[in-house]
């Protein structure tokens, strides 16, 4: 059976009121998220002028990454679908407000309020269906272009998450580029399998310096280095989505019979109508009729 949570139920289904106390009270669990939150606040770049900014902690559960953000003097607000998790946040008396919701759905705050958001293992939640209603494409596009909306210009979101597979990957990234966002991953401890995490780093505007994502840390803790060929070292960017498109090169022989057999093919799987391959397919006319 799979280990992922995810896969497992829906997160409101998953958390219940016995799972959620059990989540919260486990001190390594405390740990992680504290730490967790602390390089996710540390990605977010705030500006050091000690005044306090307003935060969006998404998939807050109970309120365990909130109290790193209290604790920094900042004020926040949580956002999580699990009722029993934000009953437990009550309980302790976290200090940032509470809203049940599908991040899924959409956020409804105001435009332009948020100074920074942070996320904490639960953004790969909506690449899942959990109901016949759910398109995992769609979901994501409702909550980055919300979430674009309600973060002031120029300030940041970071998102430490669990995909499952490149695929996943890949799509949070395309629906976060589509929304208007630049950025991309950072990976700490690329090559170590226990510590080895992955943030979404992406800030609200156009590409410009100040939207460069940061370096992942090494294992010794320090960034890691820029000459590093591994796959797994390198950051996935998309700030330079407005690249321009490579020219094709054009050749003198025209186009063969290899080109338009490939070039049916690819109509077929569009579902278009194309008629079938003979030994006429692609012949050369003759000079004369």
């Amino acid at each position: 059976m799979s280990n992922r949570p995810e896969l497992l139920a829906p997160p409101e289904i998953f958390y219940d009121d016995s799972e959620a106390r059990k989540y919260t009270s486990s001190s390594r669990i405390i740990d992680i998220q504290a730490r967790l939150s602390e390089r996710a606040l540390e990605l977010l770049a705030l500006p050091v002028d000690g005044i306090p900014r307003l935060l969006l902690d998404i998939g807050c559960g109970s309120g365990l990454s909130g109290e790193t953000l209290t604790e920094n003097g900042h004020q926040w607000i949580g956002l999580d679908v699990s009722q029993s998790m934000l009953n437990i946040a009550s309980e302790r008396e976290v200090e940032g407000d509470l809203l049940l919701g599908d991040m899924g759905q959409g956020l409804a705050l105001r435009p332009g309020i948020i100074d920074g958001a942070i996320s904490i293992s639960a953004v790969q939640w909506l690449c899942n269906a959990d109901k016949s209603s759910h398109e995992p494409r769609l979901r994501l596009k409702a909550f980055f272009g919300s979430l674009y909306r309600c973060l002031a210009r120029g300030a940041r979101a970071v998102f430490q998450m669990y995909p499952e597979n490149i695929a996943q990957r890949e799509l949070i990234l395309r629906s976060a580029m589509h929304a208007g966002f630049a950025g991309g991953v950072v990976i700490d401890y690329p090559h170590s399998a226990k510590s080895r995490k992955e943030y979404l780093v992406l800030t609200c505007g156009p590409p410009s310096l100040s939207t460069a994502v940061p370096r992942g840390k090494g294992e010794d803790g320090e960034s890691c280095s820029e000459d590093e060929n591994s796959e797994e070292n390198q950051m996935v960017c998309i700030s330079d989505r407005n690249r321009p498109k490579k020219k094709q090169k054009i050749t003198r022989k025209g186009k063969g019979r290899d080109w338009i057999f490939k070039k049916k093919e690819q109509l077929r799987r569009k579902g278009n109508a194309v008629p079938p391959d003979t030994r006429y397919t692609g012949r050369k006319r003759k000079a004369r009729f």
